[in-house]
């Protein structure tokens, strides 16, 4: 079997009233899809991350950079295909969008070695569990959202039999050196830090009635001593994890809080690749490693990630954030870890998550989320979502 094309196509998402992040404002949401082709008519499905960025530069690199490197290997030797995209990449790759357009083709490599081999590719992985504890991901800043709503937000998630919810912080115009003025809509949804601990504290309030638990991510926008002073109130709150909460090269700052506080620091989701993720492990800079599949070069390189993390004895989450098919993936990179951790499972509104393939993931009634048992992801792409939401 050989590789004939590579192709990426762009679904987009517009919300009618946007959602944010402690960074970014989301009026809309982007998809890459990926497929590879093969001479024996299997077709291999996969996700290119495109955050912050515009899709068709993703889109670009993965059908004019990508597929002419990886057209005519056999699609079996994902490593060797990883490392020849890897070295014809390096003088302008090693991070970024390479690593993203890398991503989808690396997933949808792993989904045509499932199907040919008729195994979910957890299975090919080693298959430790059979399903996952998934916690909802929501809790976004928007506008008319204010402490009672995410409070019953994160309520009805928890009737619903989650036992976990994340919510964001961080938003933070009063904290010295946050980048919310250098971006998009910088005057959107702005909170004291005062405000987001009694959001947070209302979300606290809820969970201890259901005996669950709350997570914070506060999307890369805190300093050092600013994690560190929020993170003390944070954990007398009972706050489970704090997430991303300082710039990515701000390690050493990372490895401070992380010592200050009883609380376990994640991260960091927006970091690429094995050698970036070894710093902050080596240097005790995260309690919680989250790569993710789609972004930090695929389910190929994610697996060297929470090898590394497993050996310092950290627990690996995945950081899930955009359609179906990356729900799907990192779900499958997951339940093959010994040392899995949560499963996020993002609740905003998005069709491209719920509508996009043939099957919908749901909490099942024991609190977990199944892995689907079809070979490769398991997954197919739902036509008539896609052609409502694809553009050129």
């Amino acid at each position: 079997m050989k590789i004939i094309d590579v192709k990426a196509m762009i679904l987009h998402y517009t919300y009618e009233n946007g959602i944010a992040d402690a960074q970014n404002f989301f009026a809309a949401r982007n998809a890459v899809i990926v497929k590879v082709y093969t001479d024996e008519g299997l077709i291999g499905l996969g996700e290119s991350a495109c955050f912050g960025g515009p899709p068709q530069t993703t889109k670009f690199i993965i059908e004019q950079e990508l597929a002419p490197i990886v057209v005519g290997e056999d699609p079996s030797r994902i490593e060797w295909i990883w490392q020849k995209m890897f070295a014809r990449t390096r003088q302008h790759g090693r991070g970024g969008v390479i690593f993203a357009a890398m991503s989808g083709i690396d997933i949808a490599l792993w989904d045509l070695l499932g199907k040919a081999a008729g195994l979910p590719v957890y299975k090919l992985l080693g298959g430790y569990a059979d399903a996952v504890t998934p916690y909802a991901s929501s809790g976004f800043y928007a506008k008319g959202k204010e402490t009672g709503q995410i409070a019953a937000e994160v309520r009805s998630y928890f009737e619903k039999g989650f036992r976990y919810a994340k919510i964001k912080i961080g938003r933070n115009p009063e904290v010295l050196m946050n980048p919310i003025s250098k971006m998009a809509f910088s005057d959107q949804c702005l909170y004291s830090m005062q405000q987001d601990l009694e959001r947070v504290q209302a979300c606290c309030d809820v969970a201890e009635e259901y005996g669950a638990r709350i997570m914070v991510d506060a999307n890369n926008n805190w300093n050092t001593f600013t994690a560190i002073q929020m993170g003390k109130k944070l954990q007398e709150m009972g706050v489970y994890w704090l997430e991303e909460p300082l710039h990515l090269d701000n390690i050493d700052g990372s490895a401070e809080l992380a010592a200050a506080l009883d609380m376990p620091v994640a991260g960091y989701e927006s970091e690429i690749g094995f050698f970036r993720f070894r710093e902050f492990v080596q240097r005790h800079a995260v309690d919680i490693v989250q790569p993710d599949c789609i972004w930090s070069g695929g389910i190929t390189e994610c697996r060297r990630i929470a090898v590394l993390a497993q050996e310092y004895g950290l627990p690996c989450n995945p950081h899930v954030f955009s359609s179906g098919v990356s729900l799907a993936a990192n779900l499958h990179f997951l339940a093959s870890l010994p040392n899995a951790g949560l499963f996020e499972m993002d609740r905003n509104p998005y069709p491209l998550r719920d509508e996009l393939l043939d099957i919908r993931f749901e909490l099942a009634p024991d609190g977990l989320l199944h892995l689907p048992q079809k070979p490769g992801l398991g997954v197919e792409l739902n036509e008539d979502c896609v052609g409502r939401y694809r553009i050129a």
